[in-house]
């Protein structure tokens, strides 16, 4: 049943062989590189294809407007590309077990196609609703296309363990054939004579809803600096790809005052939702490369590809992967609870400038750059506040566009240093580090307005502001903007120790202790898939 090749449960056509087929997005919202979607269309008399809205990833409660509104317009892009094929997308309300096999049996479906979920709640998500389907005799196919490898195999060549350091995982994967290349772009050749059955009520019942629709109040929304769907992923690929020069010499990713900004050509979040095909994202860098060096691509340019590959293969035998409890890669860490200081966290009021710039750019907007995420959370976790990543790691979820479920939960036990990660010395001061990203502070001012007045020197820390500097800057620190919330220096020693007291007991039962060698070094400390 799952697999590159897939495999047929139950029968793929009626009693008259007939074969009616339902394609079901997920992720994977495109027409190119489709693979599970070409197989269901071939040979088919009929095909519909469906999006169930709820629920739409796993284990979330919380989902911004944001996060909300990209998913609306993927699913509008999706719709009008289906439309240039005499076909539309079918929204479906409800619990998938609930609301597909009904349609099935109105629809007469004698076959269901999908992408791969890798992820353990997607997978027994998928275990049911194939269990009904069998039931139901309706042929059931998955193909992968979200990852670059079949994670499963990766892990059997691993002695059936996921690899948990990076260089391991790299070793695994070089004795590995190449990822396959992606699948040709869903054309109406390859529709053939298969259609789409519509009723005049089409937009009633299977309509893409508007935000409004959700229940979101839209008065005073932003204009998104994101715009979801497969057309704008596409449009971004092309104008990544013609920066050949950074290309041709991809190697560390360096921060500067506009990389905080999100680009034209960021595809983190068209990655995440399956807007952009991860393959088709690997062989045109391949091809661009071998044009530009006539050489294989160096692995700094497939790498941010191949971290998201690591802690995909990671999580996916890991129902735990995102908690502390029960999970045997994370180390056990005495956390502090206090919701107060978590709220002030979350929304940005530490009284940190360089924080709070990152929290309100992140709320406003979705997306911050790769080195503010590993800012906000050591400065939540190990670095002050002392509190679990699982709570960073809810927030992110919450509001940041492109936050996987397993790569959410990789990168904040990576930052904490509760797993794969474990030079819990190095730490980011929340004035130090967001000087030398932001030197004139034009960062800050563009997020926080309040403290747009500020002279550079006092911008960082305004609360070393003489009283007159803060009068003629219309902003009192205390009252208009917050005092900082902690000591760093005091609460950055008392945590360290904290950390290391952690780390000592562990050294003497030898728990995790080779969990990442190959990443100790800061170079890779800083290659993230969120840089994409």
């Amino acid at each position: 049943m799952t697999g590159s090749q897939g495999s047929d449960i139950g029968c793929d056509v009626d009693r008259d062989g007939k074969k009616h087929s339902v394609h079901w997005f997920r992720k994977g919202l495109r027409l190119h590189d489709n693979p599970s979607l070409r197989v269901g269309l071939a040979g088919a008399t009929t095909f519909r294809c469906v999006f169930v809205l709820d629920p739409w990833f796993a284990g979330s409660t919380n989902v911004s407007i944001n996060k909300w509104r990209f998913l609306l317009q993927c699913l509008d892009d999706l719709d009008r590309s289906l439309r240039q094929l005499d076909s539309r997308l079918f929204v479906i309300r409800g619990q998938p077990a609930d609301a597909l096999p009904k349609l099935f049996k109105e629809w007469g479906t004698t076959s269901l196609t999908f992408e791969e979920d890798p992820e353990p709640y997607g997978r027994v998500r998928d275990e049911n609703i194939t269990t009904l389907c069998k039931e139901l005799d309706i042929s059931v196919i998955q193909k992968v296309s979200h990852t670059l490898y079949k994670l499963d195999e990766i892990i059997e060549k691993n002695g059936g363990k996921p690899p948990l350091t990076y260089h391991q995982f790299q070793n695994v994967i070089a004795q590995m054939d190449p990822p396959e290349y992606p699948a040709p772009t869903v054309t109406a050749a390859c529709i053939g004579k298969a259609y789409t059955p519509l009723k005049d009520d089409h937009d009633d019942v299977f309509g893409v809803p508007t935000l409004e629709e959700l229940g979101f109040d839209t008065e005073g929304l932003m204009a998104p600096v994101w715009v979801g769907g497969e057309s704008e992923a596409l449009a971004r690929l092309g104008r990544h790809l013609e920066r050949k020069a950074w290309v041709a010499s991809f190697g560390r990713p360096k921060m500067t005052p506009q990389s905080l900004l999100p680009s034209q050509t960021g595809l983190s979040p068209y990655l995440r939702f399956g807007c952009l095909s991860t393959r088709l994202f690997y062989y045109q860098l391949t091809d661009l490369y071998k044009k530009i060096k006539k050489t294989i691509p160096p692995l700094s340019l497939h790498g941010q590809l191949l971290w998201r590959e690591f802690f995909y293969c990671a999580a996916t035998k890991n129902p735990n992967f995102d908690r502390m409890h029960g999970n045997p890669i994370c180390v056990q860490i005495p956390w502090d609870k206090n919701v107060e200081a978590l709220a002030k966290w979350a929304n940005g009021q530490t009284g940190f400038p360089w924080i709070d710039a990152i929290m309100t750019q992140l709320r406003e907007e979705g997306w911050i750059h790769h080195l503010a995420r590993h800012a906000v959370a050591c400065f939540l976790t190990r670095g002050d506040l002392w509190i679990s990543w699982e709570e960073g790691m809810k927030v992110f979820d919450e509001l940041l566009l492109d936050a996987d479920w397993s790569i959410n939960a990789g990168m904040w036990m990576w930052l904490s240093c509760s797993s794969f990660f474990q030079q819990f010395f190095h730490c980011y001061c929340p004035v130090r580090f967001g000087r030398k990203a932001d030197p004139n502070g034009d960062y800050i001012r563009r997020y926080l307005p309040v403290l747009k007045n500020f002279p550079t020197r006092y911008i960082h820390e305004p609360w070393n502001a003489p009283l007159s500097v803060q009068r003629a800057a219309k902003c009192i620190v205390g009252q208009e903007y917050s005092l900082p919330m902690v000591n760093h220096s005091k609460s950055a020693r008392i945590n360290f120790e904290r950390m290391r007291q952690v780390y000592q007991q562990l050294s003497k039962y030898r728990v995790n202790e080779t969990l990442c060698q190959d990443a100790i070094k800061e170079e890779l400390y800083e290659h993230k898939t969120s840089t994409l």
